[in-house]
């Protein structure tokens, strides 16, 4: 699991790549939380590259979520792959965080 990560008008353009599981969900956490700062206004997390989430990748998702929401920055998802969109889909997830289809999409919704 590898994350990249570039700004454009105040958002963070995040991308993971590979697995994101038990092993190396803590890492997963702090990468994210490295790569925003105060005077971000949005987080987009691109999983085009993403092959596998576990439940310990979706909880790091999650506590994201709760973390921004509280700071009032807007978090979404993006380029899912059809595995893993239905991993949000049958948690649940999918009804409490904005999931896209493309990065194009997702900062559109995001207003950048």
């Amino acid at each position: 699991m590898a994350i990249s990560a570039e700004r454009a008008d105040g958002t963070v353009i995040a991308k993971a790549d590979g697995r994101i599981d038990s092993s190396n969900s803590r890492e997963f956490h702090s990468e994210l939380e490295a790569v925003v700062t105060d005077s971000d206004a949005a987080l987009v997390l691109d999983f085009e590259d993403l092959a596998y989430i576990s439940s310990a990748g979706m909880r790091v998702i999650l506590l994201t979520a709760k973390s921004l929401q509280k700071s009032g920055m807007k978090f979404v998802l993006c380029s899912m792959n059809d595995s893993i969109r239905e991993v949000f889909k049958i948690s649940g997830f999918d009804k409490i965080i904005d999931i896209h289809n493309s990065q194009v999409e997702a900062l559109a919704a995001v207003g950048a």
